[in-house]
C-alpha cells in the first residue's frame, strides 16, 4: 500500500509564472538549498536528484516543498569532523556537468560524506532549476528565464547564475550562491 498526499502543483508547472512569482521560488528553492547544508542540527542533507518533479508549490502559502526526497544523502558533520578523514576541513566544490540530459548532476557520494563544507546543494539548485543550463521537458533556461529589461541589461543574475553553476573563481560557487539569495530577496522584495 502506498499512501500519498497532494501538496500542491510540481515546480515544473510555475516555469513560465509571472516573473515576480519566479523569483519567490528562486530564491525560496536557494534557501532550502542553505538549509539542508548548514543548520543547528549538523546533519548536511544532500539532494542528488533535483529537478523541477522533486519539488511542489503549496497552493495556500506559495511555500516551496520537496516531494520526493528519496535521493538524499546524510552526512553527520559532527562525525566527519570527530573522525577527521583525509581533507576533511578543505571545502569541496562541485564539478560542473554540462551534460545533455535533463537534470544531471556530477557528485562523489564518499566526498560528500568527508567534507564538512560543501557546496552540492547550491550547485544542484543553480544548475538544474535556476539558470540557463536547466533543461526539462524540451525547455531550457531555468526558472529564471526571460528576466526583464532591467534585470537582464544590468547583468548581475546572469553572473550570479552562471559563477553558481559553473565558477570560475576558486570557492566562486559559494559566494555566488550567498549573493544571490541576498539578491533574489532583494528582487523578491523578501524581508523575512
Amino acid at each position: 500500500m502506498v499512501a500519498v498526499n497532494y501538496v500542491g502543483e510540481e515546480l515544473w508547472s510555475y516555469f513560465n509564472a509571472p516573473w515576480e512569482k519566479r523569483v519567490d521560488l528562486a530564491w525560496q528553492l536557494m534557501e532550502i538549498a542553505e538549509q539542508l547544508t548548514n543548520n543547528d542540527f549538523e546533519f548536511a542533507l544532500y539532494l542528488l536528484d533535483v529537478s523541477f518533479d522533486n519539488f511542489a508549490v503549496g497552493p495556500r502559502d506559495g511555500k516551496v516543498i520537496i516531494v520526493d526526497a528519496e535521493n538524499v544523502l546524510v552526512a553527520d558533520k559532527r562525525l566527519i569532523r570527530q573522525n577527521k578523514p583525509e581533507n576533511w576541513d578543505v571545502w569541496y566544490e562541485s564539478k560542473f556537468d554540462d551534460c545533455d540530459k535533463e537534470a544531471c548532476l556530477s557528485f562523489s557520494k564518499e566526498i560528500l560524506c568527508a567534507r564538512v563544507t560543501v557546496d552540492h546543494n547550491y550547485y544542484a539548485v543553480c544548475q538544474n532549476l535556476l539558470s540557463r543550463h536547466a533543461t526539462w521537458r524540451g525547455t531550457s533556461g531555468g526558472l529564471l528565464h526571460d528576466p526583464p529589461s532591467e534585470i537582464a541589461k544590468d547583468g548581475r543574475l546572469e553572473a550570479l547564475l552562471d559563477e553558481c553553476t559553473n565558477p570560475k573563481k576558486r570557492y566562486g560557487r559559494f559566494q555566488a550562491a550567498k549573493e544571490l539569495r541576498g539578491y533574489l530577496a532583494q528582487l523578491s522584495h523578501n524581508v523575512r
